[in-house]
């Protein structure tokens, strides 16, 4: 009589230190032993395939051996779903689209949907999937988990997707409709002379290049206020440097400077700019100064001016930070900026593989600060605000001649 208990027992006691095979070539041992009634039985104790355990038998008959530390021969296993199901990796990538980091090709780059909320979306779709599944397809496609960065400015608002959602379609729609789109701020201040700049250069060895011992503003020819306009579809920079100070009527003068010395003539036929910007510094969303400024701008160009502020602590996703303001750092890196003109030198020269474009203007001309705006000088601007976020999204159309 078989004691199926005692075959139990065996094998609960093996079964953690076998592998897949280990555990089938013993079940086939065990049946073989037993004779009649033993694949029955051994299958019964163990919850082994009886399948599995003939297949066992017959490895064990014909004496197949796999390569040392091997388990199955090349192309055993389950196939990889994106053989088996490949309308799931379709539907998954186009859920991921919009949100995946570090897509060269988004307007705006953010994350976030976990692997749960992605196997429950495309449930919906009809995909019996579980949320592993969907994180084994993530990483064959190039996804992979990463840690915490510390790159936000400050707390997040809680409508901050679907702004940057927004900002995606407005800018997506502009681009397509072969209208100017343009991310805008100002690049880091800067000390004109002999002063430390980060980087390393090549020169000659035991040449390094003098510079002072202390950054003292006192001791500078001036300062340089780098105001950056950056063209997303041509992929082109163009940097307006004040001498200073970072007011509203800079920020608006370098668009100007940019739709006149190259925007009207790539596009001609242009009946609204698109900005988007931070909500701080000059071109701040709660600035006075900025909305009248592009209400002269937009009367002188007769453009209407859709702007879109990403919301607070948000600055870093700016387009321009990293199409443009990353690039003239890399390129004047370890390089003392003596002088205006190595400044607008080193950003006029500033390129990368992807084929950016970069023009430069010294303007010295003087922004006042503390310009003030009356109340009948802000209800005179030609605003239309959007229904969602208004203080962060509005457009500014040309007012009509009396």
């Amino acid at each position: 009589m078989i004691d199926e208990h005692l075959i139990g027992e065996r094998f609960r006691a093996l079964a953690p230190e076998l592998s897949e095979r280990g555990r089938r070539m013993w079940a086939a041992s065990e049946a073989r032993v037993l004779g009649r009634g033993g694949i029955a039985a051994v299958s019964r104790a163990s919850g082994i395939s009886p399948n599995t355990i003939r297949k066992g038998m017959r490895e064990i008959e014909s004496g197949d051996r796999l390569q040392s530390g091997r388990v199955r021969r090349h192309g055993g296993g389950r196939k990889p779903i994106g053989e088996t199901d490949p309308e799931l990796v379709v539907a998954l990538e186009r859920l991921v689209a919009d949100d995946c980091r570090g897509d060269p090709m988004q307007v705006l780059l953010w994350t976030s949907k976990s692997v749960r909320k992605l196997a429950v979306e495309l449930r919906e779709l009809g995909f019996d999937v579980h949320f592993t599944t969907v994180a084994q397809v993530l990483r064959s496609l190039g996804y992979s988990l990463q840690s915490n960065r510390k790159s936000l400015e400050g707390s997040q608002h809680p409508d901050r997707d679907r702004q940057f959602r927004l900002i995606n379609d407005r800018v997506g729609a502009a681009v397509a409709a072969g209208e100017p789109a343009i991310s805008i701020d100002t690049k880091k201040k800067e000390l004109v002379g002999d002063f430390a700049n980060k980087g390393r250069e090549w020169r000659a060895k035991g040449d390094p290049i003098k510079v002072s011992t202390h950054d003292f503003p006192s001791q500078a020819v001036g300062k340089a206020i780098p105001y950056g306009v950056y063209d997303i579809a041509a992929n082109e920079g163009f940097v307006n440097v004040g001498i200073t100070a970072e007011t509203a009527q800079l920020a608006v003068a370098s668009i100007r400077a940019w739709w006149r010395d190259l925007g009207q003539e790539r596009y001609p036929a242009a009946r609204a700019l698109q900005i988007t910007a931070d909500c701080g510094g000059g071109n701040g969303n709660r600035i006075r100064l900025w909305k009248t400024e592009l209400q002269k701008l937009a009367d002188e160009t007769g453009l209407t001016i859709r702007v879109c502020h990403f919301p607070p602590g948000t600055s870093k996703w700016n387009k321009i930070e990293h199409r443009l303001f990353c690039h003239i750092s890399q390129n004047w890196r370890g390089r003392p900026l003596i002088s205006y003109q190595v400044i607008i030198n080193s950003i006029a020269t500033t390129t990368t593989g992807s084929g950016l474009k970069v023009f430069a203007r010294l303007d010295q001309r003087d922004y006042p600060k503390k310009v003030e705006v009356t109340d009948a000088q802000l209800a005179a601007v030609n605003i239309t605000p959007d229904p969602f976020h208004p203080e962060w999204n509005y457009a500014i159309a040309p007012t009509l001649n009396p």
